[in-house]
């Protein structure tokens, strides 16, 4: 899911909004886990708890939220990281399930 993190780079290029305070490379690390976590909901079919890693990241985000530049940005950078995690998923469940048909 690390190849995730370029995928998601090169949209939110086209928006870039200045790094304000936090961690050096937090911002990555939990792209990655994000993945990670929504990639393994949907190879377990909770795609409904998908909401739960949305929820998580908005609460922790809740105040810089309120400026709508970094909304967006948030939500551009968030939608996309989990539209790849979740590709990623449905086509390795899909090429599990034509294995199967081969075995």
């Amino acid at each position: 899911m690390v190849g995730g993190h370029f995928f998601v780079r090169v949209i939110l290029k086209k928006y870039p909004l200045p790094e304000e305070g936090g961690l050096e490379g937090a911002g990555a690390m939990i792209g990655i886990l994000e993945r990670i976590f929504t990639l393994t909901l949907v190879l377990v079919g909770q795609y409904m708890a998908l909401a739960l890693v949305l929820a998580a990241k908005s609460i922790a985000r809740f105040e810089d939220l309120k400026n709508r530049k970094f909304a967006e940005y948030y939500l551009i950078g968030t939608l996309s990281s989990m539209l790849c995690a979740m590709f990623v998923g449905i086509f390795t469940l899909w090429l599990v399930s034509e294995l199967v048909k081969i075995v």
